[in-house]
């Protein structure tokens, strides 16, 4: 069996995935604070006045008109077939792959369900909130415009607010949500900024949608994105949920990882021995041994005969049963002769 030393790359790897999950403890999880709800009420009222300034026929509705009437799309050809790619950045089904794809891969390295909890509550409530406005609005694209003029609402269209600029700013953004360090937070607020602009740009450019339309989705995406920290409570809750669920499972399928060590029927008493101290292992005599010693026994009290050290020495021509030893001479005299 390979010791810790010897794990092969796909032992570790599956060490890796048996890890239990658990909350980084340097992870910031963001809190509503007071600047945060100053920028949502802001970000708010100026959702609500956009939508005012449209049901009211006003400039900004002359706005979009002017800008469709330029056709950005025939003034720069040139650039047309690389923003048909691009506007793909903003579609939900290919952005919400790739970014679940990075955050599956946080999860499992940070060992915690919240990135991917929090993507997927994002996303509820872009559907919920956007596909309310969409459909409650009822507003034409460009494309279907009937009068010139007008601010075609409540037509049974479904183009306000842009689901593309939503969906950009959201999901990009939510890369900075999640960000672990304020540097990583302000790189990836910015090029999700830059995206979500470019994307809301490029719908107008490509006619599918007023600038009205681009503006209200920015609005819209960025709401959701102020408003998560009200959510962390829930993702924390479900986040419990579902590991208290996978342990259950994984309990009564019996995935648990076996425990080392003999494992002892439940309800078989386990009787522990007392360790002896040191005092009392000492002999009180060397007459007796204590009871339940388990050092040896002195050679001196081994039952069965003895001999004496005197009939082992083996006896010397002289007569003396001393073993020979060799002569000493004091220094510096040298050894007398031997007669």
């Amino acid at each position: 069996m390979p010791t810790e030393g010897t794990l092969t790359r796909l032992d570790r790897v599956f060490a890796r995935l048996d890890r239990e999950p658990q909350r980084p403890a340097h992870l910031d999880v963001p809190t509503m604070s007071r600047h945060r709800v100053v920028l949502f009420s802001a970000t708010l009222g100026f959702y609500l006045a956009i939508v005012w300034a449209v049901v009211t026929t006003s400039w900004l509705v002359r706005l979009d008109w002017q800008v469709m009437f330029f056709r950005p799309y025939q003034q720069w050809p040139q650039i047309h077939a690389f923003l048909d790619y691009y506007v793909v950045l903003g579609q939900r089904g290919p952005t919400a792959v790739m970014v679940a794809s990075w955050l599956g891969w946080r999860s499992w390295r940070q060992h915690t369900l919240r990135p991917l909890l929090t993507l997927a509550t994002s996303l509820l409530l872009l559907n919920v909130t956007v596909g309310a406005a969409k459909y409650g609005m009822g507003r034409l694209g460009p494309h279907y415009a009937t009068v010139i003029g007008s601010n075609e609402m409540g037509l049974g269209g479904d183009i306000f607010p842009s689901g593309h600029t939503a969906n950009a700013v959201l999901t990009w953004g939510i890369l900075a949500y999640l960000a672990s360090t304020p540097t990583a937070r302000r790189w990836l607020s910015a090029l999700s900024a830059v995206t979500s602009l470019g994307v809301g740009l490029t719908t107008v450019y490509l006619g599918t949608h007023w600038l009205s339309d681009v503006v209200l989705g920015w609005a819209a995406g960025l709401l959701i994105l102020l408003a998560l920290p009200w959510c962390e409570p829930v993702i924390a809750r479900a986040e419990t949920r579902i590991l208290d669920l996978r342990d259950r499972w994984r309990t009564r399928s019996g995935l648990r990882a076996p425990v080392p060590g003999p494992v002892l029927p439940v309800g078989t008493p386990v009787v522990h021995k007392p360790r002896v101290p040191a005092a009392e292992e000492a002999p009180a005599s060397h007459g007796a041994l204590g009871a339940g010693r388990a050092s040896r026994t002195p050679v001196h009290l081994v039952p069965g005969p003895h001999t004496a050290r005197a009939e082992h020495s083996p006896v010397t021509p002289s007569g003396s049963r001393r073993p020979p030893q060799p002569e000493h001479a004091p220094r510096g005299t040298a050894p007398a002769a031997r007669s």
